[in-house]
């Protein structure tokens, strides 16, 4: 296999194996440096922060690449839908539902949370207050029903609260290299 991936990198002798972590991990490594959304950090430095911090509580690790790769779809600009939906969507050639489903839910683990807490959306950051509206807002009754019965709605709401955390400049964290070897094993299931 010969000539460039996805991202533009040499890929000239890599396995099928490497390609795949590439492919996946070269969003983040080509455009991560973008500024995330009005938060003081980039969009790479929040998806090492988020999976920092689902490392650290200990979660899965399904759901620790989840919370590498929840915000993939701002990188990937393909389509009018939203980010979390383009993610999962384009994710879901590598990876199943435990990784692909907590990203597909992020947003609406958001919702769902400040319309179950009041006190949650007072600890959002101004961004993610601000974007609130435009995804949607407070759900109703049936919606929050809907997202409380899903399969994966604690691994959505635990992504949410590791993404709620992954927002401060200057955070040492480790480096994309740190969670190749898991993406891999997590993709290889």
């Amino acid at each position: 296999m010969r000539g460039r991936c996805r991202w533009g990198r040499s890929n000239a002798g890599a396995s099928v194996t490497d390609l795949a972590v590439d492919d996946v991990l070269g969003a983040l490594r080509a455009r991560g440096r973008e500024a995330y959304l009005g938060e003081p950090v980039t969009v790479t430095e929040h998806s090492l922060q988020a999976a920092m911090a689902a490392e650290a509580d200990g979660a899965p690790a399904e759901l620790v690449v989840a919370a590498l790769l929840h915000d993939i779809g701002w990188l990937l600009h393909e389509g009018p839908r939203p980010h979390e939906e383009r993610g999962a969507a384009y994710l879901e050639r590598w990876f199943g539902p435990a990784v692909t489903e907590p990203i597909r839910l992020h947003v609406a683990a958001k919702r769902y949370l400040c319309t179950i807490d009041p006190d949650y959306r007072g600890r959002l950051s101004a961004e993610s207050r601000r974007t609130l509206g435009r995804q949607g807002g407070l759900l109703d009754e049936e919606a929050r029903e809907a997202f409380a019965a899903h399969p994966y709605a604690a691994h959505a709401l635990r992504l949410r609260h590791y993404d709620d955390l992954a927002k401060v400049p200057g955070v040492d964290t480790p480096d994309l290299d740190h969670f190749a070897a898991l993406v891999e094993s997590v993709r290889a299931r």
